[in-house]
């Protein structure tokens, strides 16, 4: 990884971590509508992934995306007035927490329903191959979602009809509030890869440069024609489920241990040793994107609520009969 995209992942995990840390407190305040589920601990996987993909590649997200669609190129002042339900969101603040999208940077949406956006990834792919492009497509989603009965058709799917298209299991070892090894039949989800005759690969999902490697493989592979690929990258959500979570399935211990292995911790120590980044350097990045967020609070904060009237704007609708 060079120096640039070292940079460029680095305050993309940051711009992430400050993002969700700021909407914690928003909600904690009740200027925040409904509930969010946040991936703090866990920034790495998405910043990667958006560091070599281009705007005209696409992704799928989760219920917990906010990282997804920070790292594919969203405005952290449009997504943070979703959150708020403002008009001035990427959805118009119809979307909230868990929806939204931004087609012109190839977010293509995050799905509430546990595996939504897995399908949505292959026909984006498919999309691709019928018209010759080198684009590929990208499904975000969680342990949890690999034990869904639509994560074995489309990637059964992807592999007879070589599509290009990257699965990527962010296992943050909890679906919900049960721990995936109690519910799921193999130590590791890359191994059902081989059942579909594409590669596997686990990946510590807190170490940028592992996800680096995995992920580079993957682009050249799909644009090669060669295939889907799955990567299981191991990683942890600090924080509950969503933010009304008690967290009695785990314990205090566990989370603390985790946070040892946080991914920007981690970069930050590599950067000063390698004399990418001084301390001070670090401090001052640190402090634009507190500037940024804080911007992007204050944007939300005085953006107007959606005109009650355009409420049936983009439903169908057959009118009166």
């Amino acid at each position: 990884m060079d120096k640039q995209t070292i940079l460029q992942v680095y305050e993309t995990m940051l711009t992430i971590r400050k993002f969700e840390e700021k909407a914690l407190h928003l909600f904690e305040e009740n200027k925040l509508r409904g509930s969010v589920h946040l991936s703090i601990g866990q920034e790495a996987v998405a910043a990667v992934v958006g560091a070599y993909l281009r705007d005209k590649d696409y992704i799928t997200s989760t219920h917990r995306g906010h990282g997804h669609a920070i790292a594919k190129g969203a405005r952290p002042d449009k997504a943070m007035a979703e959150l708020m339900g403002r008009e001035t969101g990427y959805c118009g603040g119809r979307g909230g927490s868990m929806h939204i999208a931004d087609v012109e940077k190839g977010n293509l949406g995050a799905n509430a329903i546990v595996g939504g956006g897995i399908p949505h990834a292959n026909g984006a792919a498919l999309s691709a191959q019928l018209r010759g492009t080198d684009q590929v497509a990208v499904s975000f989603f969680g342990d949890g979602a690999a034990n869904e009965g639509i994560f074995h058709e489309t990637l059964n799917i992807a592999s007879i009809w070589k599509l290009p298209v990257i699965f990527i299991c962010e296992n943050n070892q909890y679906g919900m509030t049960t721990a995936v090894d109690s519910v799921t039949s193999v130590k590791d989800i890359a191994v059902r890869a081989a059942g579909y005759d594409m590669p596997g690969e686990v990946v510590d999902g807190n170490d940028v440069f592992a996800m680096e490697k995995a992920v580079k493989k993957a682009i050249k592979r799909a644009q090669d024609g060669e295939g889907p690929t799955l990567i299981e990258a191991k990683t942890y959500r600090w924080k509950g489920h969503w933010t009304g979570d008690p967290e009695v399935y785990r314990t205090r211990d566990e989370v603390e241990e985790w946070k040892t292995k946080c991914p920007i911790k981690r970069l930050e120590k590599h950067m000063q040793d390698k004399k990418i980044l001084s301390l001070e350097q670090i401090e001052a990045t640190h402090t634009k994107i507190d500037k940024l967020i804080d911007e992007a609070e204050e944007f939300a904060l005085s953006s107007p609520d959606p005109d009650p009237a355009t409420v049936l704007d983009n439903v169908y609708y057959e009118g009166d009969k």
